[in-house]
């Protein structure tokens, strides 16, 4: 659709955004005014589309940080109403697109002072009401409702409660398109519970964490302290690397090193890694569950076993890669990869629901919880495994995040706002894997959908919990879900999760392969 806006609309969506994080800033004086606007004015820049350009606009000099609460109210509550009703009427898209980056603003200047003071809840709800009164309002009017556009979409709902019958505990959806955004749970949060999920609670997020780590790797490209076709051999000396392993080949899965997480061969043979909760292994890994593997170890055990194939003739997706492009990262930069990944990516988008754990158990509330069945001396346990110490994993799949920061971040990046266009086409390139439809880039996968057209997508798991997240090439349409069940040593839920991934991609794009990363990748 197109929308055309005046200077004044502009005017507008600028004074009700900034508005928003100033009233924010001036509630919170009493802890530090300045970080909290600093935090929520980082999260608008999340904003992407046409709201991202006027956002970007705004002049450095504002006018309504020195003002007081009332009065910033006074300004910015009107606006805020007036921008969702000029938006609702051009584009209900745009006007999901900035109601999302508001909130996501107001829950950043939260999200470092502790418990919020009264007059900050006060001000979010507020914020937060005058958003949804203009949303009322379209609805009223005949329009579709902006950030609330999927509440008739019962084909979505209908998804979710079918996925749950298909074996998971529960399920959260995510789903912004041309009608707006959309989000809804199914299931229940815990066994022998009755809640749902929360609709943008914590997860797990496997293999999903590749994506963001190949988006710092290539910043590094960006600015020139890493070479894509530089033997990694030459910023990681100390393993002995084959020299014919190149930095990109580390991205793409094409270096042909051992998975620490265990091989299965063309001919159905398993060769073993470390520990792990798939195969035979069940009760040693619940016994060991909060161990703590460093990267180093986990790259020095893959490198002790023979490679898959010569460097650049094949493709198999291995962890291996990523925890050496972890390694390289903090080679590279001299921090560690959780200070460069909240420097570089999380801080700038507001991704304030996004964790890089390390060897940390623990996962912010509010979350589904996660579960593990397995065999005892003969008996079946199913215990809650939500805490977990996921350094067994490491970059491979250890982050933790939410449905709304899985958009944010997969729609930044593919519409350009983490990297340069072409370090994001030579990311989105897609190279053979062998897998009907389904290619690899640089930590995406590409996807051919039923009705010929592409999304980019990574998925993952990790024993209990899952995560999806999709979009089209553009960023325009995103898919992310949350998954939580009752996980095994048999990956008996496995079918399950493939079978979802489709029948939301069937949905949501008209149809595609699921991609292939199992939990535990």
């Amino acid at each position: 659709m197109s929308i055309t806006l005046s200077d004044q609309d502009k005017s507008t969506l600028r004074t009700a955004a900034y508005g928003a994080v100033s009233l924010m800033a001036a509630a919170g004086a009493a802890g530090n005014p300045q970080k909290i606007a600093a935090n929520a004015g980082i999260a608008l820049g999340s904003a992407t589309g046409l709201v991202g350009h006027v956002l970007a606009d705004y002049p450095k000099k504002r006018d309504l940080s020195a003002k007081s609460v009332a009065e910033i109210a006074d300004r910015a509550l009107p606006a805020l109403s007036a921008a969702m009703n000029l938006l609702n009427e051009q584009d209900p898209a745009e006007a999901a697109n900035f109601r999302d980056t508001v909130l996501l603003a107001v829950e950043a200047a939260q999200s470092h002072q502790g418990q919020p003071s009264p007059t900050m809840a006060r001000m979010a709800r507020r914020i937060t009401e005058a958003l949804d009164a203009a949303t009322g309002a379209a609805t009223d009017n005949g329009a579709a409702p902006a950030a609330a556009a999927g509440q008739d979409c019962p084909e979505l709902r209908k998804a979710i409660e079918e996925i749950v019958d298909s074996g998971f505990l529960g399920v959260s959806l995510r789903v912004h398109d041309e009608r707006g955004a959309w989000a809804g749970s199914a299931g229940v949060a815990e066994l022998g519970g009755t809640a749902k999920p929360p609709v943008n609670g914590h997860v797990r997020i496997g293999s999903n964490t590749k994506t963001f780590t190949a988006t710092l790797v290539l910043q590094l490209v960006a600015e020139g302290k890493i070479g894509l076709d530089i033997p990694a051999a030459d910023y990681l000396p100390e393993f002995g690397l084959d020299r014919r392993i190149t930095v990109r080949m580390l991205l793409q899965h094409t270096s042909g090193l051992f998975d620490f997480l265990g091989e299965v061969y063309d001919d159905g043979t398993f060769a073993p890694g470390i520990t792990i909760p798939y195969g035979p292994a069940g009760k040693e890994w619940v016994d060991n569950r909060f161990k703590t593997y460093r990267p180093q170890e986990l790259v020095e055990l893959a490198l002790s076993k023979p490679a898959r194939f010569e460097p650049g003739t094949g493709w198999s997706y291995s962890n291996t890669n990523y925890v050496l492009a972890r390694l390289l990262i903090e080679k590279v930069t001299g921090r560690s990869l959780a200070e460069e990944m909240q420097r570089r990516i999380l801080g700038p988008l507001g991704l304030s629901g996004t964790v890089v754990p390390d060897a940390s158990p623990e996962i912010p509330e509010p979350h589904a919880h996660a579960y593990y069945r397995y065999e005892d001396a003969g008996e079946q346990k199913t215990i809650d495994v939500t805490r977990q110490n996921i350094s067994w994993s490491s970059t491979g799949g250890d982050m933790i995040s939410t449905t709304q920061d899985l958009h944010t971040f997969i729609s930044a990046l593919l519409g350009g706002k983490l990297l340069p266009a072409e370090l994001l086409a030579e990311m989105c390139s897609p190279h053979p894997t062998g897998i009907p439809n389904m290619d690899y880039g640089l930590g995406v996968f590409v996807v051919t959908t039923d009705g010929g057209g592409t999304v980019i997508s990574h998925n993952g798991g990790t024993v209990g919990h899952a995560a999806l997240m999709y979009g089209t090439p553009d960023g325009s349409r995103t898919l992310t879900a949350a998954l939580n069940s009752v996980d095994d040593a048999d990956l008996s839920i496995g079918t399950a999760f493939q079978n979802a991934q489709r029948r939301l991609l069937n949905e949501v794009f008209g149809g595609g392969q699921a991609d292939p990363a199992q939990p535990a990748n």
